[in-house]
């Protein structure tokens, strides 16, 4: 079992930068592979970037590629979500969530979840 909790949403200007670290709890975090998650009001929660549990593969939507980097330190047990470029449609409730299946970027795979934090990309 493995509880998550994001943080580092704000308020930033278009083109700058946002770091997300999403902080879990529970022995077993080396087994998951994390993903985020965003979801925009009236959209569909859509998937961002997935990292597998050593952290040797990375997945990307085409959306954020070239922008966003995923990385996770498991000694910390914490991934983080590091987003330069930011634009006015990057803003959403970002989400990290865990699963022990294959990193893929489909929300029913995940079964464990964060609360979510907001980001807000607007001048």
């Amino acid at each position: 079992q493995v509880q998550l909790v994001e943080s580092g949403g704000g308020l930033v200007q278009p083109g700058g930068s946002l770091r997300l670290s999403c902080a879990a709890s529970g022995s077993t975090f080396d087994y998951y592979a994390i993903a985020w998650f965003r979801q925009a009001p009236g959209k569909d929660r859509e998937g961002v970037s997935g990292i597998s549990a050593t952290g040797g593969s990375t997945t990307y939507s085409d959306s954020v590629k070239g922008r966003f980097t995923v990385s996770r330190d498991n000694a910390k047990k914490t991934v983080y979500l590091e987003m330069n470029s930011l634009k006015p449609e990057d803003t959403a409730v970002y989400y990290c969530a865990a699963t022990r299946g294959p990193g893929l970027l489909y929300v029913a795979m995940y079964e464990h979840w964060g609360q979510g934090t907001q980001v807000t990309v607007s001048s």
